[in-house]
């Protein structure tokens, strides 16, 4: 299993790791209108999972923005979905206030359908570690960054440049 820190103290990740070459995991989860959402729902499409522990800390609102900004250069048939345990209505706030329009926020606070999944539910915290999947049209997971630390960025190029390899 992915070995994380948080705050560089040990975390135990709840769920199955996700690797390169596996089908992606369907999962449950909230819109911010508290309808449910799942992996089948954007089925057809580039899926490029950003997994953050809150939109309220600097990090999550910097990931979340710079996948929003980046969002334009990735083509129609690419849809970002961050994910977090925040709540729905919360996730709502925060995206009206940050002017987030590219990216889709999504809650799993309800049952961590998708922490579990994915391997990024953290046990001692009940939020998601850090993380990015990237999914393609056949739902293979072609992408993966369990970020080592939670409180650090991710590899925002990689991520990206995975994303383009399957839209080229």
């Amino acid at each position: 299993m992915v070995q994380v820190t948080f705050k560089h103290e040990p975390i135990t990740l709840i769920g199955t790791e996700v690797k390169i070459g596996d089908s992606a995991p369907n999962f449950t989860v909230l819109a911010n209108d508290l309808s449910p959402v799942t992996l089948e729902d954007s089925k057809g499409k580039v899926r490029l999972i950003s997994v953050v522990p809150s939109l309220d800390t600097g990090t999550c609102d910097a990931q979340t923005r710079k996948f929003n900004e980046r969002a334009s250069e990735l083509g129609d048939n690419v849809v970002i979905l961050t994910i977090s345990n925040d709540l729905p209505f919360a996730q709502k706030r925060w995206c009206a206030a940050a002017g987030i329009d590219s990216v889709q926020t999504l809650s799993d606070h309800r049952d961590l359908s998708f922490g579990e999944a994915y391997g990024v539910a953290i046990k001692e915290l009940r939020l998601l570690t850090r993380a990015i999947f990237v999914v393609d049209t056949n739902d293979k997971v072609t992408y993966v960054e369990y970020v080592p630390e939670a409180t650090e960025h991710p590899n925002y190029e990689k991520a990206i440049e995975a994303v383009k390899a399957l839209t080229n």
